[in-house]
Formats: structure tokens, sequence, C-alpha cells
């Protein structure tokens, strides 16, 4: 019975990893296909969709379907923690989603392996928390095979490697700032109640940002929509699919552990970039692959190196 137990969690925990690997990877092509490919030019429109789904799918999950137990914000504090967080949330997937207009999903991946790096910065400025130097000499590779990417990258676009290199500090910088405002265990949220708080406020966010940065949207959408039948469709799928991703994220670590989410993470990232090439057809180049394969190494170093000297 215990072998039956055990069998039935292993495919449990395999089913989940595959459902995240799709949702993640579902969500960076959909991105892609319809930013660039697509017509559809308005990424802060459509991080706004992302975000409301997520506020929607959030409220139904965590208030009805009781995925997990709902945590109530204690303070005001608190909440202003949380708006915090939120903007420097939105700024990072917004970045995201301009890049993919400009860069190949395989370029966009090699500089987003790069977090490390970022978050390693962060946490020095604001905390003041020291590394072993071995753990920072494996952060050398990290950055120099961004380096050689970019100088081998076809396809390189320099608003896009800005837009890119700014969403990954912001992704970094919401990682920190999330463990410093969020720090005390009175106020702790899980992942899943902090996106329940977080997505309205980054609606609120996006929306007078798309209407300034973004005022045609409507006029060019709905005939887009009109024109082609399945665009609001991807729409949707791509926005439940971005929660979908975030809820995965939760559940692979909750059921195995943040050093495995991290291993599985660095993979992703090259099955990504493989599926890309297949179907975009971006070209690629020897040195292009060179710098992202050392990327993934130094991420791979970085992460062991962190581990052994804790």
């Amino acid at each position: 019975m215990a072998t039956l137990s055990s069998k039935t969690q292993s495919v449990f925990i395999t089913s989940l990893i595959i459902l995240w690997y799709l949702t993640n990877i579902g969500v960076l092509l959909l991105n892609k296909y319809l930013l660039s490919n697509y017509g559809f030019a308005f990424p802060i429109f459509l991080t706004m969709c992302h975000m409301s789904a997520c506020a929607l799918l959030s409220y139904l999950s965590i208030i009805f379907l009781k995925v997990v137990p709902f945590q109530r914000i204690k303070s005001r504090s608190q909440l202003l923690r949380i708006s915090t967080l939120s903007v420097v949330f939105c700024a990072s997937v917004v970045g995201g989603n301009i890049s993919l207009r400009y860069l190949p999903v395989s370029f966009n991946q090699a500089v987003g392996a790069t977090t490390p790096f970022f978050t390693a910065v962060f946490a020095y400025i604001m905390t003041l928390k020291k590394e072993h130097f071995i753990t920072y000499s494996a952060l050398l590779p990290v950055v120099g095979g961004v380096v050689i990417a970019s100088g081998g990258e076809p396809s390189f676009h320099l608003y896009g490697f800005i837009m890119c290199i700014s969403a990954t500090a912001a992704r970094a910088f919401k990682s920190v700032l999330q463990g410093v405002l969020l720090s005390s265990e009175g106020e702790k949220l899980n992942s899943m109640n902090l996106m329940l708080y977080m997505s309205p406020i980054a609606v609120l966010v996006l929306l007078p940002a798309a209407v300034v940065m973004e005022p045609n949207v409507l006029e060019v959408t709905i005939p887009l929509g009109i024109e082609n039948k399945f665009m609001w469709l991807l729409v949707f799928l791509n926005s439940a699919m971005a929660y979908g991703a975030n809820l995965c994220n939760f559940l692979v670590t909750k059921h195995t552990s943040a050093l495995t989410l991290q291993v599985l993470g660095n993979a992703k990232g090259a099955v990504a970039v493989v599926i890309s090439i297949l179907i975009f057809r971006n070209p690629v180049t020897i040195t292009g692959i060179a710098g992202y394969t050392l990327t993934v190494m130094g991420v791979v170093a970085y992460g062991e190196a962190k581990r052994r000297f804790k």
C-alpha cells in the first residue's frame, strides 16, 4: 500500500512539473506570437490582461475552491509593502513583454538567466548579505555568457536588450524586496495569497499606463479581433496560463523544494530556447549558443556553490 502511495505521489509530482513546464513555456511563446507575429503590439495591455486573469482566478481558487488557506492583510503598512511589490512586479512583466517584441525568445531567455547575478547584487545592497567568494565567482560566467551571446545574436536589438535587462533586474529586485518587506513572521504571505492581493493593484497601475502609452489599443485590437476570430481566444488562453504558471510554481515548490525548482527552471529555459527556435525559426549562431550554454552552466554552478557554502 505504501508503494502504491509512493507511486501515486511520484506521478502527481511528475504531472505537476510537466504542467509547470507547459504553462511557463506556453505563456512565453504565446506572448512572443501575439506581440511579434500577430500584430497585437500592446505589451502593457497584454500584461493587464494577465493580471486581470490572475486577480479573478486567484479569488476563485482561494476564496471558493480553497486551494490554499486565505490570509488577511493585517495592517496598512503591509498593504503598502504589497503595493510596492506589485509595482515592481508590473515593471518586470511589462519590460519582459516589450523585449519580446524586439528579441527572439532564445536571446530573451539567455538574458533572463542572469537573474541570480542581479539578485546577489540587490541582496548585498539592500541587506548587506555577503556570499562566499566562490559563490560570487560562479556569477562571472553568467554575465560573460550573455556578453558572448549578445555579440553572436543576429537579431540583436538595443532597445529590446535594455528592456530585457531591466525586466530581469526588476524581477530580481522584487524577490529581494519581498524577502525584506515580508520578512516578519506575522506578515508573511504564501505566493498564492500574495498574487491575490498584488494582481488587482497591478491592474490599477497598468490601466492608466495603457491609456497613456497605448491610446489606440482598442482601435487596433477590435478590428484585429474581428478579422482574426481566434485572437481573443489566444489572449484569454495566454492570460489563464499566466495564472497557471504561478499556481504550478507554488505547487512544485510546495511538493519538492526551492532548489529543485531552481534546477528545473534552468532546464526549462533551455527547453524554451529549443522550442522557440523550432517554432519561430529565428537565426542562431554557434557564438550565441555557446554564450547561452556558458550562462546556464554559470547559473548551475552558482546554485551549487550557494548550497555548499550557505
